[in-house]
C-alpha cells in the first residue's frame, strides 16, 4: 500500500507520496477541499493508498484508505 501525505503548504495543500520531496499534487483551496480532491485522486488509482491528513502544526489528524475494502483495521469508524 502506498502511503501519501496532505501536508500544510505555504498557499495551500499539498499531496506528497511517503519519502519524497516533490508534491504529486498542490491545492490552493481551503482543507476540506483539499481532502475531497486527494481521495479523489487515490480513488483513481489501480492500487490501495492511504491519505495521512495533517494538521496545519504537522501532527497526523487522521488517516484513510482507498479503497475502503483495502483498510487493514477491521474496527467501527
Amino acid at each position: 500500500m502506498k502511503n501519501y501525505h496532505l501536508t500544510k503548504a505555504k498557499d495551500g495543500w499539498s499531496l506528497k507520496p511517503e519519502g519524497s520531496k516533490r508534491a504529486t499534487k498542490h491545492f490552493t483551496t481551503d482543507k476540506e477541499s483539499a481532502i475531497r480532491e486527494s481521495a479523489n485522486l487515490l480513488k483513481n488509482k489501480n492500487t490501495a493508498a492511504s491519505l495521512k491528513i495533517h494538521k496545519t502544526d504537522g501532527k497526523i489528524q487522521e488517516e484513510r484508505t482507498y479503497p475502503r475494502s483495502a483498510d487493514p483495521k477491521k474496527s467501527k469508524g
